[in-house]
C-alpha cells in the first residue's frame, strides 16, 4: 500500500506543473512545493520531485529565451516605415505585416505553439510514468537541482 501511495504521490508532482495556467510561475512553485514537502518520504520522490522542478525551470527559460528573439521582429515591424529617418513629430505607431515580417511572426508563433505542446506532452508523459513507478527523466533539462 505504501508503494501506491508514493507512486501517486509522484505523479501529483509532475502534474502539478499545470498550475502554471491558474497563477504565473506556478509550473515552477506547485512542483517546488509539493517535492519539498514529499521529498523525505523516499528516495523516488525525491529524484522525481528533482526531475520535475529542473524540468520546470528549464523549461520556462527557455520560452523566455524565444520570447527574446521574438522582439527584434516586432521592434522591425514597427519600425519598418521609418527606415528613411526618424521625424518624432509625424511619427505613426502601426505595424507593418508585410511578408517579411508575417513570415517572422508566423515562424516564430509556430516554434513557440511547438515548444508549448511538447512541454505539456512531457508533463503527461512523467505523470504516467511515475504513476506506473517508472524513474522517468526528462529530456533537454539543465539540472538546477542534483
Amino acid at each position: 500500500m505504501k508503494h501506491n501511495n508514493e507512486k501517486t504521490n509522484a505523479f501529483l508532482i509532475h502534474i502539478c506543473a499545470f498550475a502554471g495556467f491558474i497563477f504565473p510561475f506556478g509550473n515552477i512553485i506547485t512542483p517546488l512545493i509539493a517535492w519539498q514537502t514529499l521529498k523525505d518520504r523516499s528516495l523516488f520522490l525525491d529524484e522525481q520531485g528533482k526531475e520535475a522542478v529542473n524540468f520546470n525551470i528549464s523549461y520556462t527559460l527557455y520560452v523566455f529565451l524565444l520570447s527574446l528573439l521574438f522582439i527584434p521582429f516586432a521592434l522591425g515591424s514597427i519600425f519598418n516605415r521609418n527606415h528613411n529617418g526618424m521625424h518624432w513629430n509625424n511619427f505613426n505607431l502601426n505595424f507593418d505585416f508585410d511578408f517579411d515580417n508575417l513570415f517572422g511572426f508566423i515562424g516564430f508563433g509556430s516554434i513557440a505553439g511547438i515548444i508549448y505542446l511538447i512541454g505539456i506532452a512531457l508533463v503527461i508523459v512523467a505523470s504516467v510514468k511515475a504513476r506506473e513507478g517508472e524513474n522517468y527523466k526528462y529530456p533537454f533539462t539543465i539540472k538546477f537541482i542534483k
